[in-house]
This record gives C-alpha cells, structure tokens and sequence, in this order.
C-alpha cells in the first residue's frame, strides 16, 4: 500500500514537472519568437478573387508561386477585408481598425478616393504598423499602390503620404488604376464618368428634340435659339463622354519615388520591370535587416496591364493572364529572398484587399475575378464574395509547413501580428479590431481572436458574425443586402458597383441568417421554422453589435464629397498645370 502511494505521488510529480516544462517550453517559444525581429514581406493584390488561385481550388489558372508559398506555409480559409473595396479596405489593413473608427468611408456613395488630387486620405493621427515598426529600427517601404490620399492643402504638403505614415521608402503609384490609364482600354472611372455624361447629353438631346417638335407644331413659342443651344450642349457632353480617357489619363496615372513624380503619364509596359527592380534594390539595400516591406501589387485590377511575354497564355483571357503575370512577379520576390539568404529569416504574406469583381466586363469580355462557392463580389456589401479573401503566411522553421486554419481572420489582425512580431507594443489610445494571429499560427490557441466581426458597407453595418467555440458553428445575419443579379456586367445595374444605401438595397428585419459552417455560399437563408435557435442566435449577434457601437466616435469622413471632390491646386503635376509630363525613369 506504501508502495502503491510512492508510486502515485512520483507520477503526479513527474506529470507536473512534465506539464511543467512543456508550458514553459511554449512560453519560451513565443518569448523567443517575439524577440527574433524577422524581416516582413507583405504581398497584397488588387481585386483578386479568393477562387483564381491553385491552392484555393482554381485548377485552370497557373499560380504555381503563390501556390507553393502555402505548401511552404500555411492557409488561412475564413480570411476576411474589412470593405469590399480598396481604400476602406486597405486603411484597416494598415491600422488594425475597422475603416469607420478613421473616417475611412462615407454616407453618400463615394466608395473609395475618387481621384489624387482631393485632400481625404488616412489621416496623420492614425498608427499605422509601417510607424511602430519604424520606430523600432525597421526599414520600411512601399512599392506600388497605396491610394489612401497624398494631401489636405496644397499639392506639396504630402500629409497622407505614405512618408507620413511611417514608410521611410515609397515607389509606385499613389493613386490606383481604376484611373483612366490604359487609352480604350477598361477602366473604372472612364465608365463611371462616361455613364454621367452620357445621362446629361441625353437629357439635352431629349429637350433639344421636344423643343424643336414643339416648335414645328407650332406648340412651342419662341425663337430657334434655344433648340439650337440645347443641340449644342447635348453635343458637348456627348463628345466629352468620349474623350474623358484622355482628359483624366495624366491627372492619376503617375509614379512617385518617395515624394518626386517620376514618372507621368505611366509608360505601363515597363510598370512591372520597374517594380521588381525597385523590390531587389531594396532588399539588397536593406538585407543586414530588420525591414518591413509591403508589396502592392498594381494587379490584377482593370485595366488589365499585362506584358506581351504573358498575353494569351490564360484560358481565362486577359485576366487569367495578368494573375499568370502577378504570380510571377511572387516568384521574382521570393527568389530575391532565396539569392540574399533572407528566406529563413523573412516572414511572408501574401493575400487581396478584397474580392474579384463581378461587374468588370467590357462587351463580352470577362475582365474580373471568380470567387470560388462564394456569393457576390468587389462593391457587394457584407456577401462573402466580396470580403473573403487568400490568406498565405511563410515563415520557414518556425511556422509548420502544410497546415490549413479554418477560424475566422481578419487583414486588420497583420496590424498586431507584426507589430508584437517587430517587438513594439499595440496602441492603448484607440480601439484596435485586428488580433494576434501568432499563437492560432503556432497551434498554441485553438481558436483566433474574433468571436464576431462586423461588415460595412460605407458607413452602414451591412452584415455580422459570430463564431460560436462551444458549438462550432459560424453563424452570419445580414440586416441589408445590394440587389444584384449574379450575371457580370449587369450586378448592380450598371452602377459599377453596387450601392450601401437607398432604393438599391433590401432592408431585412428579422436579418437573414446563415450557417456559414453548414452553408458558406449563403444560398440558404434560414429561418424559425429551420433553425430552432434562429431567434437565440439574432438577439447574440445584435446584443455584439449593440455593444460595438459603443466603442464608436464620431469622426470626419475622409470619403465624402468635400474630401473627395478633385481640387485644381491639389493635383501633383510634373510640369505646368495641366500640361503634366515627365519621364526620369530609366529603362530596367
């Protein structure tokens, strides 16, 4: 019996010496890691579709590079954007914050900056992770595009600069190419500009007409002057519907070497070469280390920029080969790592700001992405197509090599990922959304940080999650949805995309509720009657939003009009306004 009672307490000792020493092991492992500084290459597409990539289930486009980091890595699958489109987007990438707390939206349509020359952008007080990196002895830099603002008062004051939000390096463009850059090619604006013009010349047209019968019927008095006048204008607006490519191609398209034009209009056969050769040079400059490097890719966003070597290759058309091309352009960056002996050392990520778009099409060609199983697309408020993303991370010897995490992520958890990785802290002065992604990455925690997370659309919360440990289930409610048809150009009816609010939105009371475990295309709405925790489930998730809109302060919009109305004295221009020209590039 003593012998029995020895034998017990030496192995409650020994199992707490071994619990022991297995918990410190991993305390050690993540003291370790966070004073280990690696270098930090963050890899961001523009517009790609979560299904165009190999490793996410596309089987017809060729992304061997990108495919091969997640084998190298690990894939995140419920990897969401904090907007549908690019600059909210984007703003709570660099922040950690959703969009709204930055003023990173608006209320009345204007889904992103409209143009360089306006004075919103990311405004100076907020923290991006490029300024606690910096300011723990990071080099840091920027290459390609950034299109979160460049000023407020004049065309040289760079207050939104990516300078002045913590990159001591930026090249690339600070705009984005939904510009007119590519003459009679797709493009953003020159269809939204057009559509605009194209309303106004045919209301002219309409008057001119109806005058000039009233007229000739005798119905109408007066002279023949304002028939002729009406003809005119609607002639005017005509011509300039045409020609607004040409008018707008100087005012966005341009590059900038820190804060110097030196490229304007962009020569875009040469955009690419120019961009790899500015990735090489700055790892080779800054390879002693640490740096932070963020890599925007200007792909695969219309219109399309693609170099003769990779037009054709794609069954897909010229999107299929502009992703061919951009996954080269991975493989060109990864391979400089591999020549400066830094892979080991350089945590890599790689993903998209959002969805591909389903409303990119030009006559009957395709222009945008595919999102896999996912409904909707780039624009369509809170629908997984337009917010769930890829989300790849390599980090050789010390991430597990092979591993896919299906919990529920988010861009804006890079914020305090990298930072604590970087060995800065997180600001205690804001409320930060994202969270660690280090111990779900290292399997130290099973579940991520996020037991809800919200989805704007604007302003307006359009949708939110819950995921429910105890049970498993990821649970979704949509208060509002846009009215799309899921047939390309015609989305949102022609509106290029489609609206947060207004007559063009549906308004669900009780929400729409979906399993996304069960059910994540969302083609099955349900309902009381098929889920008998239906009304448990909505009073939860609105009790969360409740209490998240309490963390919420008032703030200027950066994204309405008089932010985002293009002002004369705020264009960059390399020359004479508005003769804006220069080439100091020299060839790659």
């Amino acid at each position: 019996m003593l012998h029995l009672e020895h034998s017990c307490l030496f192995f409650r000792s020994w199992l707490a010496l071994t619990v022991g020493v297995l918990l410190d092991l991993k305390l050690s492992a993540c003291s370790s890691l966070s004073g280990s500084r690696p270098n930090i290459l963050l890899l961001m597409a523009d517009d790609l579709g979560i299904g165009d990539v190999g490793c996410y289930g596309n089987n017809t486009i060729r992304t061997p590079n990108i495919d091969g980091l997640a084998a190298d890595g690990l894939m995140l699958t419920q990897h969401i954007a904090a907007a549908s489109v690019c600059t909210p987007s984007r703003a709570a990438f660099l922040t950690g914050r959703y969009p709204l707390r930055s003023g990173m939206v608006s209320s009345n349509g204007y889904r992103v900056l409209q143009w360089t020359g306006v004075s919103g952008g990311l405004p100076p007080n907020e923290t991006t992770f490029a300024k606690i990196l910096k300011d723990k002895g990071y080099a840091t830099g920027l290459i390609g595009k950034w299109h979160l603002g460049l000023n407020c008062e004049s065309s040289d004051d760079y207050c939104h600069h990516p300078l002045s939000h913590g990159f001591d390096h930026f090249y690339g463009m600070p705009f984005s190419m939904m510009g007119d850059c590519e003459p009679w090619e797709m493009s953003e604006k020159r269809a939204g500009l057009e559509r605009k013009l194209n309303v106004c010349s045919h209301v002219m047209a309409l008057a001119a007409f109806t005058l000039a019968v009233g007229k000739l019927t005798h119905l109408v008095a007066g002279s023949w002057t304002l028939v002729i006048c009406s003809a005119i204008v609607a002639l005017l607006f005509f011509t300039t519907s045409y020609f607004v490519g040409a008018l707008i191609v100087h005012a966005d398209c341009f590059l900038m070497r820190n804060q110097s034009i030196t490229e304007q209009p962009m020569c875009l056969q040469r955009t690419t070469a120019l961009m790899l050769k500015e990735v090489s040079s700055f790892v080779q400059r800054n390879k002693q280390g640490p740096f932070l490097l963020f890599v925007s890719f200007l792909h695969v966003h219309t219109p399309l920029i693609t170099t003769k070597n990779f037009r054709g290759r794609s069954p897909h058309g010229l999107y299929g080969d502009n992703i061919e091309e951009m996954d080269w352009m991975v493989g060109q960056i990864l391979d400089t790592l591999d020549t400066e002996g830094l892979t080991n050392s350089t945590l890599v990520y790689f993903t998209s700001d959002h969805g591909g778009s389903l409303e990119a099409q030009f006559g009957n060609n395709q222009y945008g992405g595919w999102n896999g199983i996912y409904k909707g697309g780039k624009g369509m408020g809170g629908w997984e197509g337009g917010i769930r993303v890829p989300g790849i991370l390599r980090w050789p010897t010390v991430l597990p090599a092979g591993r896919v995490i299906h919990e529920p992520t988010s861009l804006m958890d890079v914020f305090p990922t990298v930072v604590q990785l970087g060995g800065g802290q997180v600001p205690h002065d804001r409320v930060i959304d994202g969270r660690d992604l280090l111990p779900l990455l290292l399997g130290t925690a099973q579940h991520s940080g996020h037991e809800f997370l919200m989805h704007y659309c604007e302003s307006f919360l359009h949708a939110a999650r819950w995921h429910q440990r105890d049970g498993g289930a990821v649970w979704k409610v949509h208060y509002v949805t846009p009215m799309f048809h899921p047939d390309g150009a015609s989305a949102c009816y022609g509106r290029g995309v489609c609206p947060c609010s207004g007559d063009k939105v549906a308004h669900h009371d009780p929400p729409l509720l979906f399993d996304l475990s069960r059910d994540p295309s969302e083609a099955h709405a349900l309902t009381p009657e098929t889920e008998s925790s239906f009304h448990q489930v909505v009073e939860r998730i609105t009790k969360a939003v409740e209490d998240h809109r309490r963390t919420l302060s008032p703030v200027p919009l950066q994204l309405d009009m008089p932010n985002n109305i293009w002002k004369p004295w705020l264009q960059p221009c390399c020359g004479r306004f508005p003769l804006c020209w220069c080439d100091r590039e020299t060839d790659p």
